[in-house]
């Protein structure tokens, strides 16, 4: 299923959707979506392709984890005032009380990201930079019993790497054993390891 984003002033490149956030395999979507009016498009042949991104993983790290702790303070306490101020301009454009309305069902069902300060993620796309400049990477912090995966798009503001579009989806990090079969009444259940038959016993001389 593909990411849907929380973001604003994307290229037609990335082909996102404005104000779209996917949390827990649910797609909030706003109802007043902006289709800016598209330049000519040249053909995928001469479209630039992304190239890698000149970060070294703690900046990675950093970036990362400072906007999913930023996300997860603003669901625990309500206030999305920090996390908007730590954005991009074009993240900025939604206020504090449309982020609440957005990450409504993430503070309803209790997401706790608090897991992502201490594990190391494991990344899917490696930092790249998009054509229209911003730096786009994704992964997953695997977790029990749930993983979080993340999508993230940075913009530069003054040197800065800033937020400009976020998406979040959790889901199953391994698989899950079967339960084990019940036993019929009066019957006991036998593991695959069958015990070997019992041994006539040897009258002592």
């Amino acid at each position: 299923m593909t990411l849907r984003w929380l973001s604003a002033g994307l290229g037609a490149g990335l082909g996102l959707v404005i104000l779209a956030l996917l949390i827990l395999g649910v797609v909030t979507t706003s109802s007043a979506q902006q289709t800016p009016p598209q330049p000519h498009q040249a053909s995928p042949q001469q479209q630039p392709a992304p190239k890698p991104a000149n970060i070294d993983r703690n900046g990675v790290l950093m970036l990362i984890r400072s906007t999913l702790l930023a996300l997860d303070q603003a669901n625990k306490t309500g206030n999305y005032t920090v996390l908007r101020d730590l954005g991009a301009p074009g993240f900025q454009i939604n206020t504090a009380a449309r982020l609440a309305e957005i990450f409504a069902k993430q503070r309803g069902d209790k997401l706790d990201l608090s897991g992502v300060a201490v594990i190391d993620p494991q990344l899917s796309l490696l930092p790249q930079i998009e054509p229209n400049g911003l730096l786009h990477m994704a992964g997953f912090f695997p977790s029990v019993p749930s993983q979080v995966n993340f999508e993230l798009l940075f913009a530069p503001v003054e040197g800065q790497w800033r937020v400009f579009g976020v998406s979040l989806s959790v889901g199953q990090s391994a698989p899950v054993a079967p339960a084990a079969p019940e036993a019929a009444p009066g019957k006991a259940v036998v593991s695959q390891k069958q015990a070997s038959p019992p041994k006539p016993s040897v009258p002592s001389k």
